[in-house]
C-alpha cells in the first residue's frame, strides 16, 4: 500500500476501483500493513490489533472507467481505520484514488495527455472526462478545471514521482511533459495503444 502525500490520512490499496466496486474488501483486507502516521504495526505478533477498524465512508469519484469509455460519477465505499497508538485515521481507497481530488488519477492523466499531446481543446477534454452534461456559458467553452491540475504539476502538487515539468512555458507544455511521463510509466505490453490511453493507464499506478 501507498500513503498519499497530498493528504496524509488516505492510504491507496493495490486493487483499483473497477475491483473494489465488484466486492469491496473486508477491513481484514484492505488493513495496512503499519499506520502511515507513527508507523506502528496494525497487527504485532501477539498482540491486539493496533490499526483497528473505523467504519467506512462514500467517496465520489469522477472520470471514464477506461479509455474511449462515456465519463461517469461513481460511488465507492472507503475503509477507515484508527490508529490505537497515536489516534490518526487512516481511510483506504482505490489505487486511482487521490486525497482532495474528485477525478480518479487515470481520469486525470488521461486529460493531460489530451490536452498537453493531443491539443484537444479545454472544451473537448471536458466532454470526454467530466460526467457533467449542463453546463454553464463560460464552462462550455474552457475548463477550469484542467488548468488548475496543471498549475498543481508545476508546483509538484500532483503527480510529484514523475519527472519534473518545465519550470517556465504555457500550462499545456506542463500537461504534455508530465503526461508523457506517465504514458512511460504504463505496461510495457501497451505500447501500440495511442499516448493518451498509456497515460490513463500509467496514472492509475503514479504516486
Amino acid at each position: 500500500m501507498r500513503r498519499d502525500r497530498s493528504a496524509g490520512s488516505v492510504v491507496q490499496s493495490p486493487l483499483d476501483i473497477k475491483v473494489w466496486q465488484q466486492r469491496p474488501p473486508t477491513a481484514a483486507e484492505a488493513r495496512p500493513s503499519c499506520c502511515p502516521a507513527c508507523r506502528a504495526p496494525s497487527c504485532p505478533v501477539g498482540l491486539l490489533i493496533q490499526l483497528r477498524g473505523h467504519g467506512t465512508r462514500e467517496r465520489q469519484v469522477c472520470g471514464p472507467a477506461a479509455p474511449g469509455a462515456s465519463p461517469a460519477l461513481v460511488l465507492i465505499v472507503a475503509r477507515r481505520y484508527r490508529c490505537v497508538p497515536c489516534g490518526a485515521v487512516i481511510i483506504v481507497v482505490p489505487r486511482e484514488v487521490r486525497g482532495r481530488r474528485v477525478y480518479s488519477a487515470s481520469a486525470i492523466g488521461f486529460a493531460l495527455a489530451l490536452w498537453g499531446l493531443m491539443l484537444a481543446t479545454a472544451a473537448e477534454v471536458r466532454r470526454r472526462v467530466c460526467p457533467a452534461k449542463v453546463l454553464g456559458g463560460a464552462a462550455a467553452a474552457g475548463w477550469a478545471t484542467l488548468r488548475r491540475w496543471a498549475r498543481d504539476l508545476a508546483l509538484r502538487r500532483l503527480f510529484p514521482r514523475a519527472p519534473e515539468p518545465p519550470s517556465s512555458g504555457p500550462l499545456r507544455r506542463v500537461a504534455a511533459s508530465v503526461a508523457a511521463a506517465l504514458a512511460a510509466s504504463a505496461d510495457p505490453t501497451t505500447r501500440e495503444l495511442p499516448i493518451e490511453d498509456r497515460a490513463f493507464l500509467g496514472a492509475a499506478c503514479a504516486a
